[in-house]
């Protein structure tokens, strides 16, 4: 049985440019936890073209960095027209954030609204003190 889906269609988006996440200085090292919810995401299914809407919510403990808003808004909105899998969405750009930051540790969880009756919520999660 041929596959509806390719190789090509697994990897898209995964290496696309995409704008730097910047990051200013932590001021409170005091092992604080940041929220971000970001409610209107909208990346697209590179193998129909139609999009995908989800909310993203990232927690992450900073450590001598915090992320900047704005271009955190700015990096998200690329994803707009990007052909990416909501897996690779998640994936993506929690590597993006901890090379920016360099968190103690990370969390973004993607909830996705339903298409053809299914929805989909992938957590990707990172901590240095698992690396160490």
């Amino acid at each position: 049985m041929k596959r509806a889906y390719s190789d090509e269609h697994a990897e898209a988006g995964v290496r696309a440019d995409l704008p730097e996440i910047e990051c200013w200085p932590n001021q409170y090292r005091t092992g604080y936890e940041i929220e971000i919810v970001m409610p209107e995401f909208t990346s697209v299914c590179p193998k129909t073209g139609l999009p995908d809407h989800g909310t993203l919510v990232l927690r992450y403990v900073p450590d001598k960095l915090c992320l900047e808003l704005k271009s955190l808004k700015m990096y998200t909105l690329a994803y707009r027209n990007l052909g990416i899998f909501q897996e690779n969405v998640v994936n993506r750009m929690l590597a993006d954030i901890v090379k920016a930051a360099r968190p103690v540790e990370a969390t973004l969880e993607g909830d996705f609204a339903a298409r053809g009756g299914i929805s989909t919520k992938i957590t990707a999660n990172w901590s240095r003190r698992k690396r160490a």
